[in-house]
């Protein structure tokens, strides 16, 4: 927050000198989360700035000390709470070995943030996917730093010859990147109602192994086909 102070010689009016003052932590989170919520159940569009005081438990014009509209508050979502939540994906990959190790660490932490707080999740995947964006820049750059993580991972399992080197990267990453959205849509879809972690294993599996049967693999008889 910034507050205006006069200086100038003493008697006299002086000139307006803004002076930054020291933000409420507590209380700026407090009405960032409250908007989120507020912002998940309501849609953007149709929430107030009364509703997400109310839901903060503060003044409406509190709100305005703090953020300048709704679109500011959604910049700082994306700027600070899913910048978050996207520096977790990056840390739990580094930590991991190996190309597989890594993909099912990135998914596996993708899903369990977003199950952890459904909120969250719930703006960030309708808001993604508006054609005219609030928060344009920053939406782009954490879409970029998942597809180079992506793509980090793609290249090291190419390198260590645990993924085929006949990919087309671009397809690579939008086929993850998309069954990992799809997965988590249908989940909020569902209210929430199953264990959206229980997922990344599954789905790294399909990842890597595909739906094509293995050729070397012995078929099963079918039931009656002995003898």
């Amino acid at each position: 927050m910034n507050e205006c102070s006069f200086i100038g010689p003493k008697g006299s009016p002086g000139r307006c000198v803004i002076v930054s003052k020291p933000r409420n932590q507590e209380k700026f989170q407090r009405i960032l989360e409250a908007a989120i919520k507020v912002f998940a159940e309501q849609g953007f569009h149709q929430a107030t700035i009364a509703q997400i005081a109310r839901q903060a438990g503060v003044a409406d014009g509190t709100i305005y000390l703090y953020f300048k509209n709704k679109d500011d508050i959604l910049v700082h979502f994306f700027n600070e709470r899913t910048r978050l939540v996207f520096d977790r994906f990056r840390e739990s990959v580094k930590e991991a070995d190996g190309a597989v190790g890594k993909l099912k660490a990135l998914v596996g932490t993708h899903l369990a943030e977003f199950q952890a707080d459904v909120h969250m999740a719930a703006v960030y995947q309708a808001w993604t996917h508006q054609f005219q964006r609030v928060a344009e820049p920053q939406i782009k750059e954490m879409s970029k730093m998942y597809l180079d993580i992506v793509s980090e991972i793609v290249e090291l399992g190419q390198q260590e010859g645990s993924l085929r080197k006949d990919l087309y990267l671009g397809l690579v990453k939008r086929f993850i990147i998309g069954a990992v959205d799809e997965v988590i849509n249908t989940w909020l879809h569902a209210g929430g109602r199953y264990d959206l972690s229980s997922m990344a294993d599954p789905l790294v599996d399909l990842f890597i192994r595909g739906i094509g049967a293995d050729p070397g693999a012995a078929s099963i008889p079918e039931p009656g086909a002995e003898g």
